[in-house]
């Protein structure tokens, strides 16, 4: 394999993970009136806690392409890594202005960014063990 096919497997080795999370994230967003079945109290604490384990894992993936994909040191990769997962919780809401029965909150960025902030902490915890 040639340089350059190298770069690809590369790339989507680090890439696609984050790319097809995102989607993911994009395709649950699309649904009008997202609920879960349960009693108003269980159904919008799961969300919440679903909104940032999602964005967890979000930012563990974009912080895994940047630092072993692009090599950028653990600060470096850690500072990126939360504020495009910040950048794309704002887009997330953003698009579910759009969508039919459901609503765009800072609130839901808040909880969406309180999520990837979490898992930054994990990555540090982790580090110095």
């Amino acid at each position: 394999m040639g340089k350059y096919s190298n770069s690809y497997l590369e790339f989507l080795k680090y890439w696609l993970p984050v790319l097809l999370w995102a989607s993911l994230i994009f395709y649950l967003s699309s649904i009008p009136g997202l609920s879960s079945g349960l009693p108003v109290y269980y159904d919008v604490f799961l969300r919440k806690l679903a909104h940032a384990g999602i964005f967890g894992v979000l930012n563990l993936l974009i912080f895994r392409a940047l630092k072993f994909g692009h090599n950028y040191n653990f600060k470096k990769a850690l500072i990126w890594s939360l504020i495009l997962a910040v950048l794309y919780a704002f887009s997330d809401e953003a698009h579910q202005y759009f969508v039919p029965e459901r609503e765009a909150t800072l609130f839901d960025v808040g909880v969406d960014s309180l999520g990837a902030i979490f898992s930054g902490l994990l990555l540090i915890f982790f580090r110095k063990k």
